[in-house]
């Protein structure tokens, strides 16, 4: 399910936005909401300005890739043995578990 995520540094148009974003990180929790997300990103070209600058959002919001972040041999690792074994997810005391 998470196998497929795009890499730290995709730049991404989302839809209906007007500025692009540069994802800097995945499968993240917006612990107000208690709400589990695919990306978290920052304003590109600005970069990460601070935590009220953080969007989160789903590979579904997406609706335009404009670069591919890297994808060396440890990126690649990280997608087989981590991402790729992902299931469903939840939040339980704070954290993100496999749902039971």
């Amino acid at each position: 399910m998470y196998g497929d995520l795009l890499p730290i540094g995709s730049i991404v148009l989302l839809r209906g936005a007007k500025r692009k974003l540069m994802i800097t990180g995945r499968i993240l929790s917006d612990e107000k909401l208690e709400q589990i997300y695919d990306y978290v990103g920052c304003l590109y070209p600005e970069g990460n300005t601070g935590e009220e600058n953080q969007y989160f959002f789903n590979r579904d919001a997406i609706e335009r890739v404009c670069f591919i972040g890297c994808q060396d041999e440890e990126e690649l690792k990280f997608k087989s043995e981590i991402l790729s074994q992902l299931g469903e997810l939840m939040i339980k005391d704070g954290q993100i578990v496999p749902k039971e």
